[in-house]
């Protein structure tokens, strides 16, 4: 029996907890939450004790790992302190809000021998790793060209109902950090390393102190150029859209499924639809299907049952990180932001 602990008490820590009960052998062990109510709701919902303090949570025995649902710019210390206790942690996108505290982070994982996973469960999904491997056997030919499109919409309470979305403090930026972050650990994912940025970023129709609407220009290490467009602006919303060309041809994606596979030698195969995943995340950041999350889960237990890597580690994570903080940088700078030079 692998015993779990979840901190945080919002929506993200319901999927958290609907994920882990979908999976033989996991028990819910421990909540931890600022909204004491909630947490306790949630406690009594799906099992597993309410702690009043986080000392008090991260004492609880038998526990072996925790999923991280807070505040992204509390993730890291949270993880910190978890991590010496000997707890393996699996964190809620972002890592954190910046480099320098994910790097303290990863060291202090290292340090205590656990593991550190990321929740981009894009990594998992059918359709998407099925693109993965097409462009890693160089079907597609030579990169060229990629365009990420997240046209999100919240309305003005999804940040107004909130004490940390949408702040700097806490959420870490907006549209981007929070909503983008996904697309941006895909288009690293697919594409690989990016060495110069330049971007963007307003605050378009909500009243909150970070952007609701950025777009970005990427140069890839691969030679290939890219173009980024992520809002939470943008009404009603429409489904995130990815489209990478290379000299064989073009593959589409809608949502997390292959909509179009146009290759010049036919490769590719057919989708599958029922593989697709149905949350609403254009209009809404209710998670209905979980589905995405357990396996996240499920590869992170198996990375500890055999010492392996998870499919999104520390390092990893970092690396959409150290890309949204250029494209910021970017932005309030008014200049190209150079990540990565190239190997001469």
């Amino acid at each position: 029996m692998t015993y779990v602990g979840i901190i945080g008490g919002g929506n993200i820590s319901v999927t958290h907890a609907r994920a882990a009960l979908e999976i033989p052998g996991v028990e819910l062990a421990a909540w931890y939450g600022h909204n004491q109510d909630r947490t306790r709701r949630l406690s009594e919902l799906y099992g597993g004790t309410l702690h009043e303090t986080f000392q008090s949570f991260l004492a609880h025995r038998p526990m072996d790992l925790v999923l991280i649902g807070s505040p992204s710019g509390m993730h890291a210390e949270q993880g910190v302190l978890a991590a010496r206790q000997g707890l393996h942690l699996l964190v809620e996108k972002p890592l954190d809000i910046t480099t320098e505290r994910i790097d303290l982070l990863i060291n202090e994982c290292h340090q205590a021998g656990v593991k550190l996973g990321v929740f981009f469960q894009d990594r998992v999904a059918p359709d998407i790793r099925k693109l993965k491997e097409i462009l890693d056997a160089g079907q597609a030919g030579k990169p060229i060209l990629v365009s990420g499109s997240v046209k999100w919409y919240r309305p003005p309470e999804y940040y107004g109902d909130s004490r940390w979305r949408g702040t700097w403090a806490l959420d870490g930026g907006g549209a981007l950090m929070n909503q983008g972050v996904h697309t941006v650990d895909l288009l690293l994912w697919l594409m690989g390393d990016v060495t110069r940025v330049s971007a963007k970023a307003t605050t378009a129709f909500h009243d909150i102190e970070v952007e609701d609407t950025v777009v970005a220009t990427l140069e890839f290490a691969s030679g290939a150029v890219g173009v980024l467009q992520v809002a939470t602006s943008v009404y009603p919303g429409y489904q995130r859209r990815v489209e990478v060309t290379g000299s064989e041809g073009t593959i589409i994606l809608e949502h997390d499924r292959i909509v179009a596979t146009d290759l010049r030698d036919g490769l590719g195969g057919p989708t599958n639809p029922s593989e697709s995943n149905q949350n609403p995340s254009a209009t809404s950041a209710q998670v209905s299907d979980v589905s995405g999350h357990r396996r996240i889960l499920e590869d992170f237990l198996r990375a500890i049952e055999t010492n392996g890597t998870p499919v999104c580690d520390g390092r990893e994570g970092r690396r959409s990180v150290e890309l949204v903080q250029a494209i910021y940088e970017s932005s309030s700078t008014g200049q190209s932001v150079k990540l990565h030079p190239p190997n001469i």
